[in-house]
Order: C-alpha cells, then structure tokens, then sequence
C-alpha cells in the first residue's frame, strides 16, 4: 500500500497522526510537502513596484529560501512524529496540482481540512484543497486537524421555496361529466 500524506503549516500533525493509525505497517508512506513560487514571486513584484533611491536585493528570493528551509524543517518535525519509515517529497509548483500529481499510483492521499473548522460543511476545506479532494486520483482520507464540530453545527436547510409554475406538475383534467343512462326501452 502506497500513502501519501500532504503537509501543510497548521494541519500536517492531524494527516501524520492519521496517516500512522491507519497504515499498516507494510506500507510505502510518502511525507508530501509543496511550495508555491507564487508568494516568492509576488513579494520580488511588489518589491519592484516600488519607487525610491538604492535598491537592495530582491526579497523575493530571500522569501524563496525561507520557504524551502521551513519545508525542511515540517518535513524532518512529520517524519519522527510518524516515527517510522517514509520517504520526503518535496514539490514546487500550484498546490492544489502537485499534489494531485503527487497522488497518481498513490492508493490513499491524506489530508486536512484548512477552512474555518468551527461547524460542519463545505466551508472547512480552503479552494485548494477542495480541488485536491474533487481531483484526487485515489482515495482520499479527510481528516479534521481539531475535535470535529458537533453534529448541530450544520448550517439550516434553506427556506422551502414553492415549486416553480414551470416545473410544476401539469394539472389533472377534470373527468368527463357522466351521462344519465338511456331510458329503458318500451316494452
């Protein structure tokens, strides 16, 4: 069995715990990491945006490399949290793709609820990782990174709205009046 457990700042300790209690021991577990170029990218746009005497260096590439060592860091914290072994993927590119990617062959992809985690619904996963989940190429464990909400929190159904004249059912047409009988024959 091949496992791949995607790691995110604020979530990876509820997919590495998950990921041990459900794997067995027999199995490949792949610690999944990626950094998006697109924060890099937009702090050396900002910093060029801006007008003034002396330029120093691009921060953008400071930002790059601080990424990469924080993703060295969550990585080497996931692999002796699971305390057994696994192998780190490290990826660069659109998070909600490379880690699509990262699936492919994969028979179980781990992941986290990001979005606001306190009520049950659709809210609790961020864009990416909807997608991820709607795109996996695997199964997909889904797993709260806190004590799920209690069941109350489901949002109300929306108000009961009346069906639409046009999608109503045609109306029944009225049965033909009957007729009095014959009068009987003369006898």
């Amino acid at each position: 069995m091949k496992v791949v457990v995607w790691l995110a700042e604020g979530t990876w300790q509820a997919c590495v715990d998950a990921a041990a209690e459900v794997a067995p021991p027999s199995a490949s577990i792949a610690l999944l990491h990626v950094i998006d170029p697109a924060l890099a990218s937009d702090v050396s746009d900002a910093f060029a945006g801006l007008v003034g005497r002396g330029t120093r260096g691009d921060p953008g590439a400071a930002v790059g490399a601080a990424a990469a060592r924080a993703a060295e860091q969550l990585l080497a914290a996931a692999a002796a949290r699971l305390d057994r072994p696994s192998s780190p993927v490290r990826r660069t590119g659109r998070l909600e793709r490379e880690v699509v990617a990262a699936a492919e062959g994969a028979d179980l992809l781990v992941v986290a609820r990001d979005g606001p985690v306190s009520r049950l619904g659709p809210r609790s996963l961020n864009p990416p990782t909807r997608f991820v989940v709607d795109h996996a190429p695997c199964a997909v464990l889904l797993v709260w990174p806190t004590a799920p909400p209690a069941v109350d929190t489901i949002p109300p159904p929306p108000p009961h709205k009346a069906t639409p004249p046009h999608k109503a059912a045609p109306p029944k047409k009225a049965a033909p009046p009957h007729k009095a009988a014959p009068p009987p024959p003369p006898h």
